[in-house]
């Protein structure tokens, strides 16, 4: 299966919203209806988890899985630098057209892409330089 960016975009939003309480540990199959992304199968969604606890986006409880499940926790720190860094619809938009302009999805080049392009968006509206 692809790893698709849009899905752990999407997934990493929704598991932010899910979880209002860093305290309390949700277990997550990857069916349910807040995670739902469209287009995506449930294999889907449930590989894009793996990836996000894979690449340390997503802190799970300890134990980490349970009957095909992830014990979520809470975003690390830089699963919310990557949110933040995606949220804006424009500049997603701007990413995602410059990461397929370029043919590469890697994390690090769309979180880099995405920062570059806050920069200049922030640099627009203050006139200044960061």
């Amino acid at each position: 299966m692809k790893r698709d960016m849009d899905v752990i975009r999407s997934l990493l939003m929704r598991l932010e919203a899910m979880n209002s309480n860093p305290h309390r540990v949700l277990l997550i199959r990857g069916g349910e209806p807040e995670l739902c992304v469209d287009g995506a199968s449930l294999d889907t969604v449930k590989y894009h988890l793996a990836l996000l606890r894979e690449r340390g986006l997503i802190e799970p409880q300890e134990g980490g899985t349970l009957d095909g499940g992830i014990y979520f926790r809470r975003l690390t720190w830089e699963g919310h630098d990557f949110v933040d860094a995606v949220r804006d619809e424009d500049i997603w938009h701007k990413t995602r057209h410059g990461a397929l302009s370029a043919g590469s999805w890697t994390f690090d080049l769309v979180k880099e892409l995405a920062k570059g392009f806050i920069k200049k968006q922030i640099e627009q509206r203050t006139g200044g330089v960061l």
